[in-house]
């Protein structure tokens, strides 16, 4: 690709100066089309200002000239990435930036189970994994991705020193956006059964109480608690909330078995029997749907998908009554039962060089994109240059506001977040009490741990 080049952004830009006066113009392509093929396929009505076009062109040629690093001239780029919306927005951009290289992208709710052995086949099946504060942990462990520091000095001009997620001394990520779960609410029926905006788990749970008395939702709440992975974060959060460590002081052995980890599961118990019956089974999307069919009154949901939830496809007397507010404290703490992710980009180990550097210029390009942030601010907290903060923010800037913790990069986290996913499941089904629930996840993260070395 040359500067003589659009990409389709450019190309549709270019058109929406000029379509009026175009009798007919060309389609924007998927990739890139040459300036001269635009001109070529022009047919002019009398009289139009050709002023006009060559400022369009020169601006565009411009622009083209000034991103001259997305002239990839080989390589392949093939992305695993969670799926929601801010992530499908960033693979797009990246798109805009392969020049010759071949690019490919797996959107999967199933990202976590799918990483580690897609990326230990050598060759590894992706170049780039969009990891976040925990999933880079396994990768690292194994040592399945690389270093980027040559990488960000060569072709990084437009990332910030604050996006470079830096361990010893090496960076191992590019962070682009910020995350954190907090409270939504339905205003409307708050309102109706004169319910204040609650602020702690103890409030939620009174408040979902008192609708469900009034006869208005059999389960008003509602949160993520699919066994596995969401149910082993709904854990980690309400811990935290409570003042928990994970584990002793400098050492892996574990420290949950106790007055807050029982606590802990208590609440969780007493929100999940405010929940539709099914809960072990909704992640994300599931309460998302409950949410938009009117069914709930309060959710725990991650900043990241309140773009989806507050379009114009849902029912819009929900939408106008959907509020987003911080994230709930519990037990009488002071800092949020949540906490703060970042999400990124890591490259591949196991790929060549070139698959390197080609991943690596074309994210690089979405992960400083400003004209991606302000086309997409209400998907996501940005952490790009340019980024301003909208209404849909509110939960992530208060929860910094409010002193949340950042969800702990340890190396032995991601035996400790296994572990709770598959062993607290019993006591909220009731078959178990919370100390034996807890043995449980002692017992399951200790034999990890002891097969990995940390023990």
């Amino acid at each position: 690709m040359s500067i003589f080049h659009f990409s389709k952004t450019d190309c549709q830009l270019f058109l929406f100066f000029s379509l009026k006066k175009f009798k007919k113009a060309p389609k924007c392509p998927n990739k890139y089309i040459s300036v001269f093929d635009i001109v070529k396929t022009i047919k002019l009505k009398k009289g139009y200002n050709m002023k006009k076009i060559l400022i369009a062109l020169s601006f565009l040629l411009f622009s083209n000239f000034a991103n001259a690093d997305c002239n990839i001239k080989s390589g392949s780029i093939n992305i695993l990435a969670n799926d929601f919306p801010a992530l499908r927005t960033l693979v797009e951009t990246a798109k805009e930036c392969t020049g010759k290289a071949e690019l490919k992208v797996t959107h999967s709710a199933e990202h976590n189970k799918i990483a580690v052995p897609a990326l230990t086949a050598n060759p590894s099946e992706f170049s780039v994994r969009v990891a976040a504060n925990s999933s880079i942990v396994p990768l690292m462990n194994a040592g399945l991705i690389r270093p980027m520091n040559d990488l960000v000095k060569k072709y990084g001009k437009g990332i910030q020193d604050s996006q470079l997620i830096t361990i010893d001394g090496k960076v191992m990520a590019v962070a682009f956006m910020a995350n954190t779960q907090h409270l939504y609410v339905r205003t409307d029926v708050l309102k109706a059964n004169g319910i204040a905006i609650p602020k702690t788990y103890e409030e939620v749970v009174a408040a979902s109480e008192k609708i469900r008395a009034a006869g208005k939702m059999k389960y008003p709440y509602a949160a993520a608690y699919k066994a596995g992975w969401n149910l082993a974060e709904e854990f980690v959060n309400m811990y935290i909330g409570h003042g928990g460590e994970f584990f002793e002081a400098g050492s892996a052995k574990p420290s949950i078995n106790n007055a807050k980890g029982v606590a802990t599961l208590n609440m969780l118990k007493k929100l999940a029997d405010l929940s539709n019956p099914d809960y072990l089974t909704h992640d994300s999307e599931a309460i998302k749907v409950e949410w938009e069919a009117g069914n709930v009154a309060i959710m725990t949901l991650w900043a990241s998908r309140s773009g989806t939830l507050l379009d114009d496809e849902g029912d819009a007397k929900i939408t106008a009554a959907t509020k987003l507010v911080a994230p709930a404290t519990v037990g009488g703490g002071n800092i949020p039962a949540a906490t703060l992710w970042w999400d990124g980009f890591t490259l591949a180990k196991n790929r060549p060089d070139a698959d390197a550097e080609a991943s690596f210029r074309a994210m690089a390009h979405a992960a400083s994109s400003k004209e991606m942030v302000a086309k997409a601010a209400d998907q996501a907290v940005w952490l790009v240059e340019g980024f301003v903060p909208g209404p849909k923010s509110v939960g992530v800037i208060e929860a910094v506001k409010m002193g949340a913790k950042p969800y702990p990069m340890l190396p032995q986290m991601g035996l400790m977040h296994g572990a709770l996913g598959n062993e607290i499941v019993e006591f909220l089904q009731g078959n178990e009490t919370a100390e034996q629930a807890l043995k449980d996840v002692d017992a399951a993260y200790n034999t990890k741990a002891k097969e990995q070395g940390f023990l």
